[in-house]
């Protein structure tokens, strides 16, 4: 056996081995980077020839085997079906931007009550006959209406808006009541009628 032989049959074992536990995408990028360092290994022997026609011969064949093994391993890598999943990943995406905001309360009976009675007991008090009578349906009107947005603003909370630019080119917004964490750039998924890291 000579160098060349000995150098390519360890080197194919050692990246044998670790190849097992890697995605197709991570295989097909050390496949190339052992294929290119195969090829530097070959032209460094082929430059040890003495004849210049050799050395020609050498270097035609170390380039043809270069672009053989590019070609199949990259065969290899698309007909990989999960090379295939990762590349049409429908529900996959990244997050264009988070935008913070408040989310409105909900005004209930209790703001509308308490509000209309502080509004008819401050409406009652100004005039006298039809004029009070007036005042104070006016005042439990307004203070129903302030009561109920008193209680709006003292229920809101704040409220987080995903928005994500998807693979297959749609666009959606999901929104979170508690900070996802998320930030511009951020690589997701679909999942569950949400969404989440990938």
């Amino acid at each position: 056996m000579n160098k060349r032989s000995i150098l390519l049959a360890i080197t194919l074992a050692a990246l044998t081995s670790a190849a097992q536990a890697q995605t197709p995408k991570q295989h097909y990028n050390a496949e190339t980077k052992r294929i290119a360092t195969r090829y530097a290994e070959d032209k460094k022997l082929c430059a040890e020839e003495s004849e210049s026609s050799a050395r020609m011969q050498c270097l035609r064949d170390a380039k043809s085997e270069f672009n053989k093994s590019n070609a199949q391993a990259k065969a290899d890598y698309k007909s990989s079906g999960s090379a295939k999943a990762e590349a049409n990943c429908a529900d996959c995406g990244r997050v264009t931007s988070v935008v913070e905001g408040e989310k409105k309360g909900e005004g209930g009976a209790v703001g509308m009550i308490a509000g209309g009675v502080a509004g008819a007991l401050l409406g009652n008090q100004v005039g006298s006959g039809g004029g009070r009578k007036l005042a104070t349906v006016a005042g439990a009107a307004g203070g129903a209406y302030a009561g109920k947005k008193v209680e709006e603003h003292a229920r809101s909370s704040k409220q987080w808006t995903v928005n994500v630019e998807f693979e297959d080119g749609k666009h959606n917004s999901y929104t979170f009541d508690q900070d996802p964490g998320m930030s511009k750039g951020d690589p997701v998924k679909r999942s569950d009628g949400g969404i989440v890291r990938r």
